[in-house]
């Protein structure tokens, strides 16, 4: 039996009710409240053709920016489907004619170079974030309170509102 893969689609603007109504038509699918990151089950045997397939049924419905599975591909990457614009394909092209690679590599190393940028502003903002809880609270009860709610989530409980 092919296995459902879950996809997660991000779009260019968030979807109006409408789009997404006619887009669920042919495909079952979760809006975030934003409704510019949508979830989709799709079978396939392997990531690769989910995208494309979920690609091609909703191109044409919704504004789709990038698809994405977190399931890794026979080669153990995890795939993404980017669409872009014919402006941003002939730059991404001459740049890669320029740099005398394939345009898949320039696009691959560009993608992997905004993951990295993006991961380092992360741990930025973590870090002002936890010298701002420092300034107020001791190391210990940072600590306490981490260590409590790294336990919360992987036991499943869900914090109950005051």
């Amino acid at each position: 039996m092919t296995p459902h893969l879950a996809v997660e689609i991000t779009l260019t603007r968030p979807a109006n009710h409408g789009e997404l109504r006619e887009a669920c038509g042919g495909v079952p699918l979760a809006a975030k409240a934003d409704r510019t990151r949508l979830m989709a089950l799709h079978r396939a045997r392997h990531p690769g053709g989910a995208l494309h397939t979920l690609r091609r049924r909703l191109g044409t419905r919704l504004p789709i920016d990038v698809l994405t599975t977190h399931y890794p591909d026979r080669h153990g990457q995890v795939v993404l489907n980017i669409a872009l614009s014919h402006a941003a394909d002939q730059a991404l092209r001459q740049a890669a004619t320029a740099m005398g690679q394939h345009p898949q590599d320039v696009l691959r190393q560009r993608v992997n170079a905004g993951v990295a940028r993006d991961q380092q502003e992360r741990a930025r903002r973590l870090k002002e974030q936890l010298e701002s809880l420092l300034a107020r609270h001791t190391p210990e009860e940072v600590l306490a309170c981490a260590a409590g709610l790294l336990h919360d989530r992987q036991h499943h409980r869900v914090p109950i509102a005051p």
